[in-house]
């Protein structure tokens, strides 16, 4: 079930040294579950530490853990939590109704569970940069910008609208599906008896999307989250302020929202307190919403002393992170260097021109960050668009696909 392709990033917490109290601390996440547990997807397996993502599916969760392996846990009756050998080499994932996807950093999407409508049946259209997993279907954007989608279509959820290219970010709900174009506006597709695909106006200026149950959400550039489709439950009627907000989620009846402060907004249906965010509600970096449950990707410190979580440098050139992608006017570059040689950063176009390029110059082994502006070597504003950085050394180089919108 695995489809081969070449370079990929993705977006995930770097590990890095910070002090704590009066001494140093290793940083680590944690995942915290709360809500609906009847089949045990609240349960977070031990060691509760080293995630780097996590992804809430219907009654199943999953996390990603910083050496590239998954876990799973929670409703196992379609093996939706048996994650396929080897188990390792992933980048991100994503939970379905009763099967998950997985991507891995050489570029596939694998697939696993439930496979009735053929959701697992990942096709040989790659490379795929994310991965999307619905109720019975699934999507894949490409890294020409284009979405594959596979599985259940009754409702014409894997109709992807044309053109179907400059998408930057897919989400699949029960049974519809929205992607994020370039340009800052969505599109979404499939069932729409509740208006979960009726993208209010003006639909521009999104930085990201999430599909839950039978509602959407879009999450503006100016921090605000747009709402739409069944409000049965109130899981469109953001909490004020509405303002802040750097991630959203959608869940069956609820909606989640995490802060800049790293706290996390919930609302929407209670009745098994998925709303009900763990104290202290704080240091949260990332998010996912299931059917009844509710899912935080928190930090959490390390003394370095202890030895279970000792430190180890890197020994080859890697892009850990970029935050935020798209980007409007800056973003963070976030890498592992084994040190030595002297590192540039380099920007090209889709055409293959180089467009900036910058001396980072030597640094000590670790990690470390840079930023860019989203501006050429003389200074001017580029386009929006797609754009590929690259970090090189002399002994090496990577590469990762990022987005400007203006």
């Amino acid at each position: 079930m695995k489809k081969r392709f070449s370079a990929v990033f993705a977006l995930v917490p770097m590990l890095l040294m910070a002090a704590a109290g009066t001494g140093l601390a290793q940083v680590s996440y944690e995942i915290l579950a709360w809500g609906y547990n009847l089949y045990g997807q609240c349960d977070v397996p031990v060691p509760n530490e080293d995630f780097v993502a996590t992804a809430a599916g219907f009654f199943h969760s999953l996390g990603l853990k910083e050496d590239g392996s998954v876990v799973a846990w929670g409703n196992n009756q379609q093996g939706e939590c048996n994650v396929p050998a080897p188990n390792e080499g992933f980048m991100a994932v994503s939970g379905g109704g009763s099967h998950s996807l997985g991507l891995k950093e050489d570029g596939s999407i694998w697939a696993w569970g439930d496979n009735v409508c053929g959701q697992c049946d990942v096709p040989d259209s790659g490379p795929f940069l994310a991965a999307a997993a619905g109720s019975m279907h699934s999507l894949g954007l490409r890294a020409d910008g284009s979405i594959a989608a596979w599985g259940d279509n009754y409702y014409g959820q894997c109709d992807v609208p044309a053109p179907n290219a400059g998408f930057v970010a897919i989400e699949a709900g029960s049974m519809h599906s929205l992607g994020l174009r370039a340009d800052s506006s969505i599109a979404a597709w499939g069932k729409n008896d509740d208006g979960q695909c009726d993208v209010p106006l003006p639909n521009s200026d999104y930085l990201a999307v999430s599909a839950g149950g039978i509602h959407s959400l879009g999450l503006r550039a100016d921090g605000s989250i747009v709402a739409w489709g069944n409000n049965g439950y109130g899981q469109c009627d953001v909490p004020s302020p509405n303002s802040d907000f750097v991630a959203v989620s959608g869940g069956h009846g609820h909606s989640l929202g995490l802060k800049t402060d790293g706290s996390i907004v919930a609302w929407g249906y209670n009745l098994y307190g998925q709303c009900d965010v763990p104290e202290p509600n704080e240091h949260f970096v990332a998010l996912s919403a299931g059917i009844n449950h509710s899912l935080g990707l928190r930090e959490i410190d390390v003394p370095i002393g202890d030895a279970s979580h000792e430190i180890v440098f890197p020994s080859s050139l890697s892009i850990q992170g970029i935050t935020p992608n798209p980007m409007t006017s800056l973003m963070t570059i976030s890498y592992q260097s084994p040190g030595l040689s002297a590192t540039t950063l380099e920007v090209y176009d889709t055409a293959g021109r180089l467009v900036s390029t910058r001396d980072l110059g030597s640094s000590p082994a670790g990690q470390h960050t840079v930023s860019w502006d989203g501006r050429s070597s003389q200074g001017a504003e580029l386009d929006s668009g797609v754009y590929f950085i690259r970090l090189v050394t002399a002994e090496e180089g990577v590469s990762a696909r990022v987005v400007i919108m203006r």
